[in-house]
């Protein structure tokens, strides 16, 4: 059985050009914040976890955290990988002023879930230092090109966290884990 040919990627710099592009239009910064993680929520249920909307520009987990009442939140994330099962997040918030709720329950309880691509694991979150996040520039930028322009916008230093593994137990295909 042959593979079909695959379309070539565009180079890193016109990626990193159109990324950035679409990061800071007006409209992925106002409707964005409401509309993709709604539809990324309802497309990851209906496929088991296989897909989302928004993995059609970058790669994108689910998060389940912890809030303070004890229940589960799944947050869909823009993710860099930084190893096998390792990511890293930014909690940018779209630009937003204010931090997004997912970092406050990190903060809070570091224990969590992340769900990619069919298979789910629990991870322990650490949030990066300035001097660490500078050491992992690179890895941030690639993931997402427009985050100083979003750490401008929001006025407020942006939380970056890694994700790694606690465990290595992880789930089947299509099962969900909570």
């Amino acid at each position: 059985m042959t593979t079909p040919p695959s379309r070539p990627s565009p180079p890193p710099g016109r990626r990193r050009r159109v990324l950035r592009a679409v990061g800071n239009s007006w409209l992925l910064r106002h409707c964005g914040p409401h509309l993709l993680p709604r539809l990324d929520r309802c497309f990851h249920r209906w496929t088991r976890g296989r897909w989302m909307p928004s993995r059609l520009l970058v790669p994108v987990l689910i998060l389940h955290t912890t809030r303070r009442d004890g229940t589960t939140c799944r947050t869909p994330l823009l993710a860099g990988r930084t190893a096998p099962d390792t990511f890293i997040v930014m909690a940018t918030n779209f630009g937003r002023p204010r931090h997004p709720a997912w970092s406050w329950h990190l903060l809070r309880e570091p224990h969590a879930r992340v769900h990619w691509r069919g298979r789910s694991w629990p991870v322990r979150a650490r949030l990066l230092s300035p001097e660490e996040q500078r050491e992992a520039r690179d890895e941030i930028l690639a993931a997402m090109p427009c985050f100083d322009d979003y750490a401008r916008r929001s006025g407020r230093d942006i939380r970056v966290f890694v994700l790694r593994p606690t465990s290595l137990h992880v789930s089947a295909p299509g099962r969900h884990l909570n």
